[in-house]
């Protein structure tokens, strides 16, 4: 096999591929970019949609960078907007060309063909998740960390409580119960099990490179005003990094990680 080196593409950006640890750490919804052969990279929206929640998740990208240096981990971020096409959806999900979100129209994509979204799956979706493959074939028991965030309240929505939410399917609990046992027992945190999104769903990141492949996996959610900043995303990276590595060695009776 090809080593995978560290690389930034219109696609993807790998960091630390050579680093040696079981742990990948992954970032769906890295940023808001738009590459300018998609509408001239612009999708009709305001700079402050730009900002939301809709087209990525703030603070993410950081605290997956910080916690794949503590873990010692390869990371790969997505370096397209969700908007631009979801990379944490099957590629048959109806939702992975979104028109509306969160009750914002997208204006380039509502007249989006099959010739243009076959275009973003060959050059931006399909890219992103071979170069998760790639890496995921480093070791046979790998693990996947992905790294999410979540705006505090939706439009027309109540707030939402929690601090962390911890996703996970029925299919493969096992770290993710344990990462959620360790973060409550913290005891300073409102701790979501498959808050404040239920599950996964089928074709998604988790499903297509851990569930799939039998490999242990979590998705992290945490509320993005609390990392709003590298001081709080780095912070996050170092309170997640020691949890993550109790719950592992937990959720395999006692195997190191």
């Amino acid at each position: 096999m090809t080593p995978v080196q560290d690389k930034v593409t219109e696609a993807f950006e790998i960091v630390g591929a050579a680093r040696p640890a079981r742990w990948l750490i992954t970032c769906d919804h890295a940023t808001n970019r738009v590459p300018d052969w998609v509408s001239g990279g612009d999708l009709g929206l305001p700079a402050a949609d730009m900002a939301r929640h809709i087209a990525y998740d703030p603070g993410a990208a950081g605290v997956a960078r910080a916690l794949g240096d503590l873990l010692d981990a390869p990371v790969v971020l997505s370096r397209f907007s969700r908007l631009v096409m979801d990379p944490n959806r099957g590629e048959d999900d109806p939702t992975l060309l979104m028109r509306l979100y969160d009750g914002t129209v997208i204006p380039a994509n509502r007249a989006a063909d099959a010739d243009e979204r076959g275009r973003r799956l060959d050059r931006l979706y399909r890219p992103y998740h071979a170069a998760i493959d790639a890496l995921a074939q480093r070791h046979p028991d790998t693990v996947i960390v992905a790294i999410h965030s979540f705006t505090p309240q939706l439009r027309a929505r109540p707030p939402r409580p929690w601090h962390i939410g911890v996703l996970f399917d029925e299919a493969d609990p096992a770290l993710s119960h344990a990462l959620i046992a360790q973060l409550q027992a913290e005891g300073d945190l409102v701790v979501g099990a498959n808050q404040p999104y239920s599950g996964h769903l089928p074709g998604d990141s988790i499903d297509r490179h851990a569930l799939q492949a039998g490999r242990a996996n979590t998705l992290i959610e945490i509320r993005n005003d609390l990392i709003d900043g590298p001081a709080a995303q780095s912070l996050w990276a170092a309170r997640l990094a020691p949890l993550l590595q109790t719950a592992l060695t937990q959720a395999e009776g006692g195997r190191d990680a």
